[in-house]
């Protein structure tokens, strides 16, 4: 029913910088490439607003795939963004983790797998739920 959160990462205080091309990269028609690097981009900064706040996740499971999020892909989770109606967030659930869409509805807190093969978790008063946090980004490997 949820997907099988293997491993917290926790957000260090290391830097890493990689070389940034300011410019665009076209995935339609290709364009004369700029021939240098304007700047450094921080992925710390970029992806990281609130590093007190923040831990990286690994996933384990397909039920997001719709989502983009796919099993051994690395979440940033934000503990610190305040969930509101469609985030993916991670719950906490009777003691289990989850990954699921945050969907409000006449009253109701509804966590929704993005993948037709699970079923959605309605939330009751005589469940132990908390949200850990609001995914901010989701970074998986190109083919």
């Amino acid at each position: 029913m949820s997907a099988d959160i293997s491993e917290i990462l926790r957000i260090e205080d290391a830097h890493l910088t990689l070389p940034y091309a300011a410019s665009r990269v076209k995935a339609g028609f290709p364009s004369p490439a700029d021939d240098y690097i304007e700047k450094s981009l921080d992925f710390n900064e970029y992806l990281i607003k609130r590093p007190a706040a923040t831990f990286c996740v690994r996933v384990s499971g397909d039920s997001m795939i719709n989502a983009g999020i796919h099993d051994s892909d690395l979440l940033i989770v934000d503990r610190s963004i305040t969930p509101k109606h469609n985030s993916i967030i991670i719950a906490v659930i009777d003691g289990e983790m989850t990954l699921k869409r945050l969907i409000r509805s006449k009253g109701r807190v509804i966590l929704q797998a993005e993948n037709p093969d699970y079923p959605s978790i309605i939330i009751t008063d005589e469940m132990n739920f908390e949200v850990w946090g609001v995914v901010s980004f989701v970074i998986h490997r190109a083919l």
